[in-house]
């Protein structure tokens, strides 16, 4: 007899994404599924509600007495909670606190610190004597300008709970210190982390694992890096799959990876790290979280393998299984990104003569439209996923999609 699992996923606001994970949860026949939600249950679509065991609507998902407050009715109508689920890194620690608050089985508070907390994360793996930049809590500018004297600049100043590049400045003197410092209101109550600014390309390392042992991985290219693209509103970017699921310079950097994620107390998850080749060739550990992954990387690796990788995570996550076909292609997204001081589309150019050299190749796209304003995240206006059978098929249109789309802000 099939083992019923009694599950919860946190979906603050039903999105597109959330929709699909809540799709994925829902299409398993041995799963109970119950919505916590800002949200009520009548803005889902009619089809997911017929399926639902439960929804409960809360005020504020970040809030680990709410969720738990949540967690324990669901226990209480149900009698028992096998899984508490959420994707988005912001819960990811709220998550835990209820986990262990309500004895849910799953990662804990004190493993989602390891991959939130910024400081915390490095002082882990430095202490695992694996290789991560230099870094430091800045509380002042006195602190700042000392470890600044320490490393040298440039330096990196992010929130240290943040996500991926958001929020990230980089320094070149003791003037734009001030400056950054100034701009992330840093203070004793609210510090900032301070690192070296590494050198080199940058790349992410996604990881299936099961009870921490690693099942599967696959790497990608950032061209070029996030902070470079933060630093530049009108740089059109890319992020590419290749056909090889790990290039050479992946594979070597395998071993590193995994020792990270056991140092950091994964157990069963789908994680993602971003990390640096320096010039010398040697690896550094950038981030990483106990999450998928954004940058349209979750699609992506699907259309490689064939396969729908969020219904792959939510059987990762329920029944602790994961497989997927070998990879038969790669794939890249280039992102549209608006050129100009205005904060509304005014024109969108050369899609057609694009379309034409590359069209064949595009399996997902959502293009600028006149009329849209500014996007608010460095995802930028719009974006185009190609396929192909060939890593060199693939970086060919993105470089035409990116030198031959152009949006114009207004």
């Amino acid at each position: 007899m099939t083992q019923l699992h009694h599950v919860i996923f946190v979906a603050p606001y039903f999105g597109p994404n959330m929709i699909r994970c809540i799709e994925a949860l829902a299409v398993l026949d041995d799963v109970r599924l119950g919505i916590i939600s800002h949200e009520p249950a009548e803005r889902l679509p009619p089809a997911l509600r017929e399926r639902m065991g439960g929804h409960y609507q809360l005020a504020d998902s970040l809030d680990p007495v709410q969720l738990s407050a949540a967690v324990r009715a669901f226990q209480k109508e149900w009698g028992r909670v096998d899984r508490l689920l959420g994707y988005l890194e912001q819960m990811q620690v709220q998550l835990a606190i209820a986990r262990d608050r309500c004895g849910v089985p799953g990662m804990g508070e004190a493993v989602a610190r390891n991959f939130r907390e910024k400081n915390r994360m490095k002082a882990v793996l430095r202490d695992a004597g694996l290789p991560v930049a230099r870094q430091a809590l800045v509380t002042s500018l006195e602190s700042a300008r000392r470890f600044a004297d320490e490393v040298g600049y440039p330096v990196v100043l992010k929130p240290p709970a943040g996500v991926g590049s958001r929020g990230t400045v980089r320094v070149g003197d003791l003037e734009e210190m001030r400056a950054g410092l100034a701009s992330l209101l840093v203070t004793p109550s609210n510090p900032a982390q301070a690192e070296e600014f590494i050198q080199g390309s940058e790349h992410t390392f996604e990881t299936v694992s099961i009870r921490g042992e690693t099942v599967w991985s696959s790497s990608s290219y950032y061209l070029p890096r996030p902070l470079e693209v933060l630093e530049n509103p009108w740089i059109q970017y890319c992020v590419l799959l290749p056909r090889e699921q790990l290039e050479p310079h992946a594979a070597k950097f395998q071993a590193t990876n995994a020792a990270a994620l056991a140092a950091l107390g994964v157990e069963t998850a789908l994680s993602h790290m971003e990390w640096f080749i320096r010039a010398d060739g040697s690896p550094v550990i950038s981030e990483v979280g106990a999450r998928p992954p954004g940058v349209h990387l979750m699609p992506m690796m699907g259309h490689c393998h064939g396969v729908d990788m969020w219904a792959k995570w939510a059987v990762l996550m329920v029944r602790g299984e994961f497989s997927v076909p070998e990879r038969r292609y790669a794939c890249g997204t280039a992102f549209f990104r608006g050129q100009g001081h205005g904060q509304v589309v005014r024109a969108v150019e050369g899609v057609e003569l694009v379309n034409e050299a590359v069209g064949g190749l595009v399996v997902d796209s959502r293009l600028p439209r006149i009329g849209d304003f500014r996007a608010s995240g460095y995802e930028g206006e719009g974006y185009a996923t190609v396929r192909a059978e060939t890593t060199g098929e693939v970086v060919d249109a993105l470089r035409k999609m990116v030198q031959g789309v152009r949006v114009i802000l207004g």
